[in-house]
């Protein structure tokens, strides 16, 4: 008889494509170390007042065998990502005056400067921020997105809300969660990891799973996601 102990290989599909071995090069939902390469401000199709803040970001460079997608289809030799790539929204929810049923009013612009706000203190640019002086939320955005290019990596949680599209494939409307006694979402790698608040993702809480058309829509108040809005179009 052997006596040698094998080592046992445990065998996961998460992180590759169909039809190859490869690494997908589009990000899906957990715990990931990214970075963000833009900031848009972006009108949701559906409602002329309502708008995403959505993260252009892209993870670590990925070993081994990995194909990302090209910086710009319109010309190749800038090269492509070393890394995956996502578009991923601020909020699971867009920004938009509202009054909630408690009575409390939500004003849009500032819940924005909010998000903002965290998204600096959390990647020590919150001085920069301050300085910043505009005459609306949409001159305000595409000012304070400059300071956002190109960021230091962090540590994110990030969640999403599955989707099909028209062909049947099931694609991931990617979102930071909200702060909670979980933890924040994105948080600084300088951060002693002893005193680390980022949250552990948890499928069962960060992903909306999809429901199928002919099933009653489980949280209709979520965001929906056009196919023009899909992850491969960064």
């Amino acid at each position: 008889m052997n006596s040698e102990l094998k080592t046992k290989i445990m065998l996961n599909t998460k992180d590759m494509s169909a039809g190859s071995g490869r690494p997908k090069p589009v990000m899906g939902p957990g715990n990931h170390t990214i970075r963000i390469n833009s900031i848009t401000f972006d009108k949701t199709p559906y409602d002329s007042e309502a708008y995403n803040i959505m993260l252009h970001v892209e993870s670590m460079p990925v070993e081994g065998d990995f194909e990302g997608f090209y910086k710009d289809m319109q010309d190749q030799s800038k090269g492509r990502y070393l890394g995956q790539v996502g578009r991923v929204r601020m909020s699971p929810y867009p920004y938009k005056d509202a009054t909630l049923p408690s009575g409390r009013e939500v004003n849009r612009d500032q819940e924005v400067l909010k998000s903002m706000i965290f998204l600096s203190e959390q990647l020590g640019k919150r001085t920069e921020l301050d300085a910043i002086e505009a005459d609306t939320i949409d001159d305000f955005m595409n000012k304070s997105s400059k300071l956002f290019v190109n960021t230091k990596f962090f540590n994110a949680c990030i969640g999403s809300r599955e989707w099909e599209s028209n062909q049947g494939y099931i694609n991931n409307d990617l979102y930071l969660p909200r702060v909670s006694k979980d933890g924040v979402p994105v948080e600084s790698q300088d951060v002693d990891t002893t005193k680390s608040r980022i949250m552990t993702f948890d499928k069962a809480t960060h992903v909306k799973a999809l429901v199928k058309k002919d099933t009653p829509a489980a949280d209709s108040s979520f965001e929906g996601t056009t196919g023009s809005g899909s992850d491969f179009e960064l």
